[in-house]
């Protein structure tokens, strides 16, 4: 075989994709297994364990703790309340330290050593969730261990493809569909295992599944990208960004705030959604009563379905007709999203109507078609983002990207807050508005900066521009 065939058969090796993409997508997927695993557990352990009186006493600084989230939120009035916040900030923070992580990887340490430091400080915190007395610092080892860990990953992903290479939002759609896998999986092992059994067994499985992740990781590190030398002398030859590069760096944060709002409806999937299903809606489906955290698997079911058909239908559609860009994508997914909550609303009024909980079929109505439009949202951006960021601030970049989960989940969780305040029928349509305003602010972006971030977008054309 010629060395042209060998590398052939490498770039092609995992479903038409670099051998790379597989590692990467399996180490994801133990990554979101910890972290899903986690997730799923966390408003569910703070409303009906650490936030019950007596019980918070015990967790190490819990009094400055909940000083610096009332801060953050407002005061909280119940502990429904105070766990929606909590559960926000987690979930808003680790997508903030990827910046950290990316710049630290770009500058010094690498993306093996970032990924590894990241793994371990992960593991560390899903074990000590076991206590309850280190809660406090669980989060922060957790928040930490993303950082260093998930802007970095994603990076190698897109250092698998030149920039021209259209296999780039496939690649990243097929790494999330390793997530969708994940969390069908989390909810169903440490889900069951936490709910069920003992708080420590879910917060420990997450743990495992993380030095899993970890392991798979460091044995496939020879199919992913080389890493560049880190020394003072290659830091000082990086060349300065140009001025396309500062426009187009603008243009990417310039979107941050609009894909924060155009998440709010996905992001409440582990926030007030889980809460508010535990009262509104019958939990049996075939005569099984489920535990409230297979909700997640029951979305992530969904999502690896509409995944694997949304994939399916851009390659379908690249056949006959031209493929969208990623910008506009995202958009088309946000306006689907935002229909979803309306099978929420129209379920929430006929429970308040006949007083009797909804059907479970309004909760798959909301899935597939939420489902639907996220697949071309979340994979997508980090396919933009990687390749449009200037190629010595990649990591940087995708942390960057990062910043719209953060101030998504913010948001989500202010939102969230307001579910005891308002008619639930009100609370979903209120993300329904929140969701089509962002669609259609992204369909503006398309129009004014839309070319600039496209593929075919090159230095001669800017300075043609100029």
């Amino acid at each position: 075989m010629t060395d042209a065939a060998i590398a052939h058969r490498r770039d092609t090796a995992f479903f038409g994709h670099p051998a790379g993409l597989g590692w990467l997508s399996f180490t994801e997927l133990w990554e979101r297994f910890s972290y899903y695993g986690m997730l799923g557990l966390l408003p569910l352990y703070l409303v009906h364990f650490l936030l019950q009186p007596g019980h918070a006493a015990n967790v190490i600084g819990f009094g400055a703790f909940q000083g610096f989230i009332a801060a953050l939120y407002g005061p909280a009035a119940t502990a429904q309340g105070l766990g929606a916040h909590i559960t926000s900030f987690y979930a808003a923070t680790v997508y903030a330290t990827p910046l950290l992580g990316g710049y630290l990887a770009d500058r010094y340490l690498g993306r093996t050593t970032s990924v590894t430091i990241g793994a371990l400080l992960m593991a560390f915190g899903h074990f000590l969730m076991a206590f309850q007395a280190s809660f406090v610092f669980a989060l922060f080892f957790l928040i930490a261990g993303v950082g260093f860990f998930k802007g970095n990953i994603a990076s190698q992903v897109g250092g698998l493809y030149s920039t021209d290479d259209p296999r780039r939002a496939n690649a990243f759609q097929i790494f999330l569909l390793a997530v969708q896998i994940a969390v069908i999986a989390s909810p169903l092992i440490c889900g069951t295992l936490g709910e069920v059994y003992s708080w420590d067994l879910g917060f420990g499985a997450a743990g495992v599944g993380m030095l899993i992740g970890l392991t798979i990781y460091l044995m496939g590190r020879p199919a992913l990208p080389p890493e560049p030398p880190r020394t003072a002398k290659d830091r000082a030859a990086v060349p300065p960004l140009t001025r396309n590069d500062w426009f187009k760096v603008a243009a990417l944060i310039a979107l941050l705030p609009v894909l924060a709002v155009g998440i709010v409806g996905n992001q409440q999937i582990s926030n007030a959604y889980p809460i508010w299903t535990e009262r509104s809606i019958e939990m049996t489906f075939f005569g099984l009563l489920m535990p409230t955290t297979w909700l997640q698997s029951v979305d992530a079911i969904v999502s690896t379905f509409t995944m694997v058909l949304v994939i399916g239908f851009w390659r379908w559609w690249e056949t006959r007709f031209t493929e969208p860009d990623e910008l506009m994508k995202i958009a088309i997914g946000v306006a689907v999203s935002a229909l979803a909550p309306l099978a929420l609303a129209a379920a929430a009024m006929f429970s308040a109507s006949t007083h009797h909980k909804a059907g479970f079929e309004w909760i798959l109505l909301f899935e597939i078609i939420n489902d639907i439009g996220f697949a071309n949202v979340l994979p997508v951006g980090l396919a933009l983002y990687s390749r449009a960021a200037p190629k010595s601030i990649t990591g940087l970049i995708i942390g960057v990207y990062y910043l719209h989960l953060v101030a998504g989940n913010w948001f989500t969780g202010v939102v969230a807050g307001k579910l005891e305040l308002m008619p639930a029928t009100s609370f979903w349509l209120l993300h329904v508005g929140l969701m089509a305003g962002a669609a259609a602010v992204l369909l503006l972006a398309k129009l004014l900066f839309g070319r600039l971030l496209a593929p075919a977008y090159t230095e001669a054309e800017a300075a043609a521009a100029r």
